[in-house]
């Protein structure tokens, strides 16, 4: 008999109610095989960018009890639920401009040249859709990464099916956002199976493993995100598996920054990190602050900050034990300092605060390596360095990240000193490099980028952002196909007005 699957108030750890029963492996293969039997149903740019924002207009419209349900299973709170709502709502009219404008199909049209070595045949170029994508909902994102979140966005308007493994820290928000997207589909002509839902463990592995998934987008830990993509390497026919899996994101303090502004960037790292009772998966949790008498402002702005904010409640309570295993361990290391001690703030909910250590001790191999490891919740280290290359020591030991920031003082900022030696310092380790900011708040535009080297990524493709449909597209070149042959975006009288480069001359 499946499994029930519980609605739980992670301020009680109580359940609230049955929302589900967990997937059998019959029933993710009828979700996927339904879902691609009707990939072809999307083939209509029009009718997915008008599902795209039918499907925004259609949360918003629910989006009172949406938020409801969504504090009640992730008590993150109206406030932030409705504005990351908003976020989603614009994310999926985002994508639907992009399928309206056709650009990112990538047309490149090249007629024959005989006199070219050696010679040019007709070749015509666009992108196709991969077919049924897996995507994998996150925790600490109920709305932007969830059932309705970017990769689900990003792959319908790329012309694929999804089906949804929820998460199982919000199970009714996932059931309730389902059927408003198959509602809006429907409204649309398209059936229901282009957005599949499952719940359960086993029916996400069965789901990464199943032949009709062609490719996977996942939020969430390291653990369980590597072992989906060796799942997915593993297959038979392996398929691209874009994973979010875990990010440090280091934040480095010049000297001269601390001495111009350490109260305020104090504060600012205190309000970074306690974010959502630090549960973003940019919160800065490495911070490289010199020693003497200008990091001491710093850290004492930081303790004054972090002690006046109010204990909170993380998305379950397997997170808020992880939370206080991994505080445990790292404050039992030698040389290890607490000002602000996290730890318990009740029975149910957690304090934030901060570790300190000399950078010597990060700069080799040993035993507190672990301070080099994400740890989910509202802590960050603080890692007092001597001198530049003592600073670059830690800094060359970093696994790749989401993000990288470094704070420069106005003189620095303007091009004297190490500015732009930082900057290059940082690129390697990070998809986004911030200067004199916060990585925490990741903006949903044309430019932005949310991924990184291993483990921040598993690809080098961003889950945030228009580009973000390029993860569920291939490119497919005819040569020498007759124009009677050719789908109409590869034709050269261009019937749907499409931008493309057209014998080297790019057309808009």
């Amino acid at each position: 008999m499946a499994a029930p699957v519980w609605s739980v108030d992670p301020r009680t750890g109580k359940q609230r109610e049955q929302v589900a029963v967990e997937a059998t492996a019959q029933e993710v293969d009828a979700a996927v095989r339904a879902a691609h039997e009707v990939r072809g149903s999307l083939a209509d740019r029009a009718v997915r960018a008008a599902f795209l924002r039918g499907a925004a207009d259609a949360l918003e419209a629910a989006r009172d009890g949406l938020v409801e349900t969504a504090d009640a299973e992730t008590a993150l709170g109206p406030v932030r639920l409705t504005g990351e709502l908003a976020r989603t709502c614009y994310q999926l009219r985002a994508f639907a401009d992009i399928v309206d404008e056709g650009a990112f199909l990538d047309v490149v049209i090249d007629h024959p040249d005989d006199t070219a070595t050696p010679p040019v045949p007709d070749l015509r170029r666009y992108k196709v859709p991969l077919g049924v994508v897996a995507v994998y909902s996150a925790s600490n994102f109920p709305f932007a990464f969830s059932v309705a979140g970017g990769d689900t966005a990003s792959a319908l308007a790329a012309g694929c099916p999804v089906v949804v493994k929820a998460h199982p820290d919000h199970p009714g928000l996932s059931e309730l956002v389902a059927k408003v997207l198959r509602r809006a589909a429907r409204e649309q002509g398209l059936p229901d199976a282009v957005v599949g839902r499952v719940h359960g463990f086993e029916a996400g592995l069965e789901l990464i493993r199943h032949p009709l998934v062609a490719a996977a987008g996942f939020t969430g830990s390291v653990k369980g995100g590597r072992a989906l993509f060796d799942a997915a390497a593993a297959r038979p026919v392996p398929i691209p598996f874009h994973g979010e899996l875990g990010s440090l994101n280091p934040v480095v303090v010049t000297e001269a920054a601390a001495a111009e502004r350490a109260e305020a960037i104090g504060a600012g790292l205190a309000g970074s990190m306690t974010l959502g009772v630090g549960q973003f998966c940019v919160k800065p949790g490495l911070v490289l602050v010199p020693s003497g008498a200008a990091g001491d402002g710093l850290v004492k702005s930081l303790t004054d900050a972090v002690s006046d904010t109010d204990a909170g409640v993380l998305l379950d309570h397997r997170m808020r034990d992880n939370f206080l295993t991994g505080i445990a361990e790292r404050t039992h290391l030698p040389d290890v300092e607490s000002p602000v001690t996290p730890g318990a703030g009740g029975e149910h909910t957690v304090s934030a605060g901060f570790l300190t250590v000399p950078a010597e001790k990060l700069a080799d191999q040993g035993e507190h390596d672990v301070l080099l490891e994400e740890c989910f919740g509202p802590v960050t280290v603080v890692a007092r360095y001597d001198d530049e290359a003592q600073a670059r020591a830690v800094l060359s030991r970093l696994p790749g990240n989401l993000t990288a920031t470094v704070h420069l003082s106005t003189e620095e900022a303007e091009g004297q000193g190490r500015g732009a030696e930082l900057l290059a310092e940082l690129t390697p380790l990070a998809g986004r490099v911030l200067v004199n900011g916060w990585p925490t708040g990741v903006a949903v535009a044309p430019a932005q980028h949310h991924g990184g080297p291993y483990p921040a990524t598993t690809s080098t493709s961003t889950s945030v952002g228009g580009t973000a449909i390029e993860r569920w597209l291939r490119p497919v070149v005819y040569q020498n196909a007759p124009q009677a042959l050719l789908p109409p975006e590869l034709r050269d009288d261009n019937p749907l007005g499409l931008p493309r480069r057209f014998d080297g001359r790019l057309e808009r």
